[in-house]
């Protein structure tokens, strides 16, 4: 009988424990929308699209929140019809959301209109489509306060010549020379005796 209790106890333990440490529905929800395909912007983007006569873009297109984007609102892939948005932007709310939305799509309709014409990104296509879009007054860049992340750079070099710093976040693998003195001292071609040198390695970050 006490061998069967404490098996009910070892039982209802590791039910207590799983039950526990299993994520929640809310919270897989939660990781869900901000990250992965956004049925719901998809088909906000395929309306976009359609008002300016784009449907070539509609069968492949895809819209996703992805949290590896650090400073940039947003992205636009044309070959894979992809774009790509900053989870960041919902702190700022849905205008922002649909204006970024429309500033990426306007990449992929200028592409498609220039056909195998090269481009200029932010150039006069571009403009136009997102004239043509609703956001005509469209700037390059957003000014989100999206604050970038800083690395540390641990290791210092030094040309051996001129003194010149150089901070790497990572220790330089091959043989580096100062460019300056290469230009300056031998017509540009890689010279030993002017190879950085590691001055000092920080073990901090």
């Amino acid at each position: 009988m006490t061998e069967l209790m404490r098996s009910f106890k070892q039982l209802d333990f590791f039910l207590r424990f799983f039950n526990q440490s299993a994520p929640p529905e809310a919270a897989r929800a939660a990781f869900a929308q901000r990250s992965g395909r956004d049925p719901q912007l998809e088909a906000k983007a395929r309306e976009l699209l359609r008002s300016v006569n784009a449907v070539a873009l509609l069968p492949l297109l895809r819209v996703e929140w992805s949290p590896r984007m650090r400073t940039a609102a947003g992205r636009a892939d044309f070959r894979g019809k992809l774009v790509s948005l900053n989870p960041r932007l919902r702190e700022h709310g849905d205008a922002e959301i649909y204006r970024t939305l429309r500033h990426e799509l306007a990449h992929l309709v200028a592409h498609l209109r220039a056909g195998r014409r090269r481009i200029s990104p932010h150039g006069a296509e571009w403009r136009q489509a997102c004239y043509d879009l609703g956001i005509g007054d469209e700037r390059r860049c957003h000014t989100l306060p999206f604050p970038a992340r800083t690395r540390v750079r641990r290791f210092l070099y030094r040309c051996p010549k001129c003194a010149a710093d150089f901070p790497r976040v990572h220790r330089m693998k091959p043989a580096v020379a100062c460019l300056a003195c290469c230009r300056h001292y031998n017509h540009g071609a890689f010279d030993k005796q002017f190879q950085l040198r590691l001055v000092r390695c920080s073990s901090d970050g």
